[in-house]
């Protein structure tokens, strides 16, 4: 007990001596790292500088501008003239990171989710907020100023026959000289109506070329949708045209939203083509055009977002958050996009090891509310997948596809096996090569076809300011 309390009164002595060092003469000026653990002790927390941002900084008045009481508004006082933040972990310690305005800690998260709901608690109030989130969407992404997609015809790939479905290319010119890239799957034969399905490509390795894709793609064509994966804006076959680094542009947001739009306007005039039954599903930044589409287009009458709904992460890619549309509003987040798909059937994917950690605790009930002002909460649905991480793995694609069979009446029967199972093992897993549409060496490619992102922005009435280096 004497030992307890000698460490306590040199704890004391330590902070006031601290203190006394610190006056008038150097406006209370003090290493921030001393200020921070003298917030640990105070608040009783663990706060880590695991990546050194603290070296060397020092603030005026550093131990005024902790407020009793109140540690988020210490941190914050404490971090931000140096374009800091602090990020609570899953443990209860606290992290230092440098401001990004795509990325919150999950307690802001919740915060916004609050006030958020304090803007609306009838559905009247709630559409008019939505009507006023779309138009500002709308307006962000600058789809407005879009030119008419252009009259030439696709280009397509023969067909290869499987068990039960079909795959061809598509190269759709969706403004002049710009090609999305992609894959259409039908059930083969095609002899009816068809729901249809596009899938959004996401920041995985191998792009739409990989396993998963084309997995869920074979699979719900074998269900009885037609069903296209395509590339992200300079990824897969988009590089033959702007090189990878104007990934980055927030152009490229503006311009995979379209390509969704545009697809949905081509399959449109496909007889088979059920356009009172269009699904829409993709992962990661294909988790966010997801949302970004499902929230725009009212054909969507399906979505499912996965492992990307978040009150406190937008994405952190330029094509997915670089037209400021979390602006709209006054602000708002992944979780109110999501929520602007009510009162339609929407499945969202979570997982524990990715900012959708809190999604069952936080967003999902946000989400639920909305549906609720419709009478609607069953229409949309949680699976989580607590020890999981961010992909598009077997367990999501098994949650997604009853889903969509139960939405969109799909034979979920068509993709079982004898013992009652969903089994993918009938679907043929295609090498790149046969997946591209304008050959091994981008031999195929239209001569029209724009190389040149300055043009791009012109042809959407805006300007490039982002500049690059010059690759020798």
């Amino acid at each position: 007990m004497k030992n307890l309390k000698y460490i306590f009164l040199v704890s004391i002595f330590a902070l006031t001596f601290a203190n006394a060092q610190s006056t008038s003469d150097t406006n209370f000026r003090k290493p921030v790292s001393e200020t921070l653990k003298k917030i640990e002790t105070v608040f009783n927390v663990t706060i880590n500088d695991d990546r050194g941002l603290l070296k060397g900084k020092e603030l005026d008045y550093a131990d005024w501008r902790i407020e009793p009481g109140n540690l988020p508004l210490s941190l914050t006082n404490i971090l931000a003239p140096f374009e800091l933040m602090y990020f609570k972990q899953p443990d209860g310690t606290y992290i230092i990171r440098k401001y990004e305005n795509h990325k919150v800690s999950v307690d802001k998260g919740k915060e916004r989710l609050f006030y958020l709901e304090s803007l609306y608690s009838t559905k009247e109030q709630w559409e008019k907020r939505k009507t006023e989130l779309k138009a500002c969407m709308i307006a962000s992404f600058g789809l407005e100023k879009a030119p008419p997609m252009p009259k030439s015809k696709p280009l397509l790939t023969p067909k290869r026959i499987y068990k039960d479905y079909s795959v061809e290319n598509i190269a759709l010119e969706i403004l002049p000289g710009v090609y999305a890239t992609g894959s259409i799957y039908k059930p083969y034969p095609l002899n009816k109506k068809s729901a249809v399905i596009i899938t959004p490509d996401g920041h995985f390795g191998d792009g739409r070329y990989r396993k998963d894709e084309q997995y869920r793609c074979a699979m719900m064509a074998k269900m009885g949708a037609i069903v296209v994966g395509y590339d992200l804006f300079a990824w897969g076959e988009s590089l033959l045209q702007f090189p990878e680094e104007t990934h980055r542009n927030s152009i490229a947001s503006t311009v995979q939203l379209l390509t969704g739009i545009r697809l949905l306007d081509y399959l449109s005039t496909l007889k088979n083509a059920d356009m009172s039954r269009v699904g829409v599903t993709g992962g990661s930044g294909g988790g966010s055009h997801t949302m970004f589409l499902s929230a725009i287009d009212d054909r969507v009458k399906v979505s499912a977002p996965v492992v990307m709904v978040s009150s406190h992460f937008s994405g952190g890619c330029p094509c997915e958050s670089g037209r400021g549309i979390h602006l709209c509003g006054n602000g708002t987040n992944n979780a109110e996009i999501s929520a602007m798909m009510a009162p339609k059937p929407q499945l969202i994917v979570s997982d524990g090891k990715d900012w959708t950690l809190a999604v069952p605790e936080l967003e999902f009930p946000f989400i639920q509310r909305t549906y609720e002002l419709y009478g609607k909460k069953d229409l949309v649905e949680n699976a989580h997948f607590a020890k999981e991480g961010h992909d598009f793995g077997i367990s999501k694609r098994m949650a997604l596809y009853p889903f969509m069979a139960k939405y969109l009446n799909l034979d979920l029967n068509k993709v079982k096996n004898d013992k009652g199972e969903i089994d993918e093992s009938t679907c043929v897993i295609e090498p790149k090569e046969k997946l591209l549409v304008f050959g091994d060496k981008g031999e195929k490619l239209p001569k029209n076809a724009l190389k040149d992102i300055n043009k791009l922005y012109e042809m959407l009435g805006e300007k490039n300011l982002k500049v690059y280096e010059v690759k020798k």
